[in-house]
């Protein structure tokens, strides 16, 4: 994913730890190129590479934490970035402590996640959120939630438990991006792996969806005030309003780069962030404005036209 606000930031997201998680290695790249891309700073003490649905990420632990910390420092304010095979290796501290390659029972890993979300406004997540936030690992397949004893839950589904993997490694102990919930307060994801493998959903509602059945019925629960799911005249699925928009683009006959897409959106108005992804063969980008409003017009106006004559970057 490329963003405006650039890669060095994403280094500093998560507090330092002995164990650094590394992303766009080749897909094959091997254990002993992991302990040479770590070793001038410090004693690699364990690996494990070929993580994620590309098989392109990985994690080292030192024996220290200053040597993680030094090898983060130095390619943070290195021009010359961290490289195996001739690709540019991104790096940012990981959420563990330690690699733990024998996994318990409990937490064999799994195509399922169960998320946990914490936080006063935790119910209020709609499901249409925790897609967006999933989505970036991988194409999620159904998405449940539910109250329970421990809180707001939801589970998680993708097609294997590499990708979920990617997601629960990225994600634990993360918060949601709050202009993903500008009205909510903080809310945090608490993420284990589920025995489930495949989970039943019979009708679209707010409660439960089917990325892989779009001719699933909605459910009559799911037409109510909360607007997280309400039908038009025409019975189809409307969406929810909001200050983010979803852009796919389709026949990319040119490149659409950044700066393309800012020049397009702001001209309803000012963007205050753009993120571009790769997802299911084609290009997506997440809008933002600063109103619902904004989003709206440009929606609108935009959606089903082409930024160039001929049809071309739909």
């Amino acid at each position: 994913m490329s963003s405006v606000s650039s890669q060095p930031q994403f280094r500093y997201t998560q507090p330092p730890s002995k164990v650094l998680h590394l992303r766009n290695l080749p897909w094959e790249c091997t254990e002993e190129e992991l302990i040479e891309l770590g070793k001038p700073f410090g004693k690699v003490v364990n690996t494990k590479c070929n993580v994620g649905a590309n098989r392109n990420q990985a994690f080292i632990e030192f024996a220290e934490l200053n040597q993680a910390i030094a090898m983060i420092s130095y390619y943070a304010s290195s021009s010359e970035p961290a490289q195996v095979r001739g690709k540019t290796v991104y790096l940012q501290y990981s959420n563990r402590q330690e690699i733990v390659n024998n996994k318990t029972i409990a937490d064999v890993a799994g195509n399922v996640l169960l998320v946990t979300i914490e936080g006063n406004d935790a119910r209020l997540v709609s499901i249409d959120v925790l897609h967006l936030v999933f989505s970036a690992f991988g194409f999620v397949h159904k998405i449940t939630t539910f109250e329970k004893t421990a809180g707001f839950q939801a589970l998680v589904q993708f097609s294997d438990a590499e990708t979920a993997t990617s997601a629960k490694d990225a994600l634990d102990g993360r918060s949601i991006p709050r202009y993903l919930i500008p009205e909510l307060g903080p809310c945090s994801l608490k993420i284990t792996y589920s025995a489930h493998t495949d989970l039943s959903v019979k009708f679209q509602s707010h409660r439960s969806r089917d990325y892989t059945n779009p001719l699933l019925p909605v459910a009559p629960s799911a037409i109510d005030a909360s607007g997280q799911i309400s039908v038009g005249l025409d019975g189809k699925k409307l969406e929810p309003e909001s200050n983010v928009l979803l852009a796919s683009i389709e026949n990319m006959q040119y490149a659409v780069t950044l700066d393309v897409l800012h020049m397009v959106f702001s001209a309803f108005g000012p963007v205050l962030k753009i993120a571009m992804f790769d997802k299911n063969g084609g290009v997506q980008a997440l809008i933002q404005y600063p109103d619902v409003q904004t989003s709206v017009v440009a929606k609108e106006a935009l959606e089903g036209h082409s930024i160039y004559e001929g049809g071309f970057c739909k």
